[in-house]
C-alpha cells in the first residue's frame, strides 16, 4: 500500500521533488546524514505528551529497483524517455520507503524558452563568433536558425549571493553544452560543422519540494575562446565551475577530403566567411565556464592540458590533479597536475604507461600503471605556440614508409604513420601534437574510445569508460595495435566496459622525478563489461540485461553508486544504469528513445539539501542497420515526439509524489 510518510521522516522525504513530481533531489542531505534530531523532523504532539524515548530511525542504505527494457509490445515506450525504476530507502529500524522514478525535461531543443529579459530565445540555438544566429538555409522557404539535437555535458551548481529576476525560491544554475547537430533540413550531415554553444540555465528551486523550473536561458559568449569544437562530456570542478571538452581535435596534418570539407564548413559557420581558415591548434583543449550570480557566464580555454580528444575530465579532491578520458583510437590515459589549486592555467602533463597483465576480465589481477612526463607549460604559452606554429614547424608526418631510420612508426587514429620531430620543438609537440608525441615518448597509446571519467573519493578509485574494446586494443589487429602499449586483449569486445584505477600518492614518473599528487592512478583493472550476443528479436547485438558501450560516468559518494550512461550502436534503446559498488548490483534506471544516446549525466549529492541526477539524450531516431526490426514502427512516433528528429531533451530524474510506499520488516 502507499502510505503517508510518518513525521519523523518528513525531512528525509526531500527525496525526488516536484509537484506533482518530486525531483530526484532524490535523497536529501539530512536523510543521508541520518534523520531525526531537529524540530523539522518531529511531529507536533498534544501538550503534556511525555517525550519520546525511542530514537528516530536513521538512514542506512539506498538501492534502486530495475525496470525492464521496453519492447515492441509497447512501441510508445521505445520512442520516448521511459522510466519504470524506483528508489528504495532503508532505515535503521528495519523500515523502508520506495519511490517510483520519472523523467522531467527543462526543454526540448528547438523550444523557445525565457531569456530573462521578458523575451524568448531558441534552446540549443547556434550562433557565430559575433553571437549572431547561424541559419539553416538548406531548404528554400524554410530558413531557420540551426539548433542542436545533441545536448551533452551538464553541470548543476549554486552560487553564493545569486539573484535573478523571476526566481521565487532558491536560485540554482545548470550549464549545458551542445555537442553537434546531426543534419540540416535537407538531410545532409552537419556533424562537427557548427561551433558548439554553451548555455547557463537559471532554475527556480522550490524549497519545499526541490522541483526545478527554468526561468532564464543565457548563451555564453565563446568568442574569447575562438569558438568551441565538438563539446562532448563535462564535469563540475570542486571550485564550482563547468569543465567542458573539445572532442576529436582537428588533425593539422589531415589528408582526408571529408575532414577538410568539415573544417572549412566549421570555419565558415564560425566566422561567417569561408575565406578565413581554421587554425586546428586552437581546438582540442579544455574550456572552463564560470557562472555569474546574475545567471550569465564567461569562458576561458585552457591550452596546457594536452590537445587530445577530450571526452570529459575529473578533478581530484586536491583541486590540482586532473584525470582525462581520451575518446579516440590509439588513445591514452592522461593526467595533468596543476601548479596551484583551483587553477588549470599552468601545470605538468603526463601519459600513462600500462604494465604487464592488462585484462578486461573483472576477475583478473590489476595491471600496474606508471607515468611518462610529457612537459610543463602555461595555457598562455601553449596558446601562443598554437598561433605561431604551422604543423610542419613542429614535426614531419608521412603515411608511407620513407625507409629512413630518422622516422619512427606510430599509429594515430588506427592508421600507421612515420613521424619525426623538428629539432627543438619537443615541448611544442607535447602540447599541440599530444597524441603523436605521447606515442613517441612510450606512452600506452592503445585504448579505444575512452569516454567518461569519475572518482570514488572514499575508496580512492577512479573509473573510466571504454565504449568499445576493439582495434588498437586487440592483439595483432591491423588498426593500430602495438606491442609496446601492453594493452592487448585476445578478442574484441564491441560492447565495451568500465575500468577502475587505484589511486595513490608518493609516485615518481618514469624518469624518476616525483609526481606532486596524492591521487595518481597506480593500477588498472576491469570493473564491469558488456556482453556481445547474436542479434535478438529486437536487433540488440549486446546483451540488453547489462551495460553496452558505456559513455557517461558519474559517481555518487552518498549513494555509493556509479551511474553509467550508454552510447551504444548495439542496444536498440540506450539505457542509464546504476551500479552499487558495495553490493555489485546493476540496475536499469531509464530507457532513452530508440536511436538516442544517454548524455549529460551529472550526479549531484547536495544542493540546498537535495540530491539530483541530471540526464539528457541525443539524436533520437538516428537509425542504422541495428534498428531494422523497429524503425518502421518507431520512426513516426519519434518524429512526432521530437520535432521530426531535430529535438532532444535536457532534464533530470524525478519521483512521483504520490508513489511513496512504506514497509517494515
Amino acid at each position: 500500500m502507499f502510505d503517508k510518510p510518518d513525521a519523523s521522516r518528513r525531512k528525509a522525504l526531500k527525496l525526488l521533488a516536484g509537484a506533482p513530481m518530486l525531483p530526484l533531489g532524490f535523497v536529501s542531505t539530512s536523510l543521508l546524514a541520518g534523520c531525526g534530531g531537529d524540530g523539522d523532523d518531529v511531529a507536533s504532539t498534544p501538550a503534556g505528551t511525555p517525550p519520546a524515548t525511542t530514537p528516530a530511525a536513521t538512514f542506512t542504505t539506498a538501492e534502486f529497483t530495475a525496470m525492464p527494457a521496453p519492447t515492441l509490445s509497447n512501441p510508445a515506450a521505445m520512442a520516448t524517455t521511459t522510466v519504470g525504476s524506483s528508489l528504495k530507502v532503508n532505515f535503521s529500524d528495519g523500515s523502508s520507503q520506495t519511490y517510483k522514478l520519472a523523467y522531467q525535461p527543462f526543454f526540448v531543443t528547438g523550444d523557445m524558452v525565457p531569456n530573462g529579459a521578458g523575451g524568448q530565445i531558441l534552446a540549443g540555438g547556434y550562433v557565430d563568433i559575433n553571437n549572431q544566429p547561424i541559419i539553416d538555409a538548406s531548404v528554400a522557404g524554410k530558413e531557420r536558425q540551426f539548433y542542436s539535437d545533441s545536448p551533452d555535458g551538464t553541470s548543476l551548481l549554486k552560487i553564493d549571493g545569486a539573484k535573478v529576476a523571476g526566481v521565487t525560491g532558491n536560485t540554482v544554475f545548470a550549464v549545458v553544452q551542445f555537442e553537434y547537430t546531426t543534419r540540416d533540413q535537407a538531410g545532409a550531415s552537419t556533424y562537427g560543422c557548427l561551433p558548439s554553444p554553451i548555455a547557463v540555465l537559471t532554475l527556480d528551486q522550490n524549497p519545499a519540494t526541490g522541483k526545478l523550473t527554468l526561468v532564464k536561458y543565457h548563451n555564453v559568449d565563446t568568442s574569447s575562446a575562438n569558438g568551441l569544437w565538438i563539446t562532448c562530456g563535462a564535469s563540475l570542478s570542486p571550485w564550482n565551475t563547468h569543465l567542458s571538452s573539445e572532442e576529436y581535435e582537428p588533425d593539422a596534418f589531415t589528408t582526408s577530403t571529408s575532414n577538410l570539407t568539415q573544417y572549412a564548413a566549421f570555419a565558415k559557420n564560425l566566422y561567417g566567411n569561408a575565406s578565413i581558415p581554421l587554425n586546428p591548434y586552437l581546438y582540442g583543449h579544455l574550456p572552463e565556464v564560470t557562472v555569474n550570480a546574475d545567471g550569465t557566464g564567461s569562458i576561458k580555454k585552457h591550452y596546457c592540458l594536452g590537445r587530445i580528444s577530450h571526452e570529459l575530465v575529473q578533478v581530484m579532491p586536491d583541486n590540482r590533479t586532473v584525470l582525462m578520458g581520451d575518446d579516440a583510437t590509439n588513445s591514452g590515459l592522461f593526467m595533468f597536475v596543476a601548479d596551484k589549486e583551483k587553477d588549470l592555467s599552468a601545470g605538468t602533463l603526463y601519459v600513462a604507461k600500462v604494465g604487464a597483465g592488462f585484462s578486461i576480465d573483472p576477475a583478473a589481477a590489476p595491471a600496474p600503471l606508471t607515468w611518462v612526463k610529457l612537459g610543463h607549460a602555461t595555457s598562455a604559452e601553449v596558446e601562443a605556440m598554437a598561433k605561431s606554429h604551422r604543423p610542419t614547424d613542429i614535426m614531419d608526418v608521412k603515411w608511407a614508409d620513407p625507409s629512413d631510420t630518422s622516422y619512427t612508426k606510430i599509429f594515430s587514429g588506427g592508421v600507421a604513420q612515420w613521424v619525426k620531430i623538428v629539432p627543438g620543438k619537443e615541448r611544442v609537440a607535447a602540447f599541440l601534437e599530444t597524441h603523436r608525441y605521447a606515442y613517441l615518448m612510450g606512452g600506452s597509446m592503445g585504448f579505444t574510445k575512452m569516454e567518461g571519467t569519475t572518482v570514488n573519493i572514499k575508496d580512492k578509485v577512479a573509473y573510466s569508460a571504454l565504449q568499445n574494446i576493439v582495434d588498437s586494443m586487440v592483439i595483432n589487429n591491423a588498426k593500430g595495435w602495438n606491442a609496446q602499449s601492453n594493452i592487448g586483449v585476445p578478442a574484441a569486445l564491441n560492447a565495451g566496459g568500465v575500468m577502475q584505477h587505484k589511486l595513490a600518492g608518493g609516485q615518481k614518473d618514469t624518469s624518476g622525478a616525483a609526481i606532486n599528487s596524492e591521487w595518481v592512478p597506480v593500477q588498472t583493472s576491469a570493473l564491469i563489461v558488456g556482453k556481445d550476443i547474436a542479434a535478438d528479436a529486437l536487433g540488440n547485438t549486446a546483451d540488453p540485461e547489462t551495460i553496452g558501450n558505456p559513455d557517461n560516468l558519474k559517481f555518487s559518494e552518498k549513494l555509493r553508486t556509479l551511474f553509467i550512461g550508454e552510447d551504444s550502436g548495439q542496444h536498440v534503446n540506450n539505457f542509464l544504469w546504476a551500479y552499487n559498488v558495495d553490493t555489485k548490483k546493476l540496475t536499469r534506471l531509464v530507457s532513452m528513445p530508440s536511436g538516442a544516446e544517454a548524455t549529460g549525466l551529472h550526479a549531484v549529492d547536495e544542493i540546498n539539501g537535495w540530491t539530483y541526477i541530471m540526464s539528457n539524450f541525443q539524436h533520437a531516431g538516428d537509425w542504422s542497420s541495428l534498428h531494422a526490426k523497429v524503425q518502421s514502427t518507431l520512426d513516426p512516433l519519434i518524429r512526432a515526439n521530437y520535432k521530426d528528429r531535430f529535438g532532444a531533451a535536457v532534464g533530470y530524474l524525478t519521483a512521483d509524489a504520490t508513489s511513496v510506499k512504506t514497509s517494515k520488516v
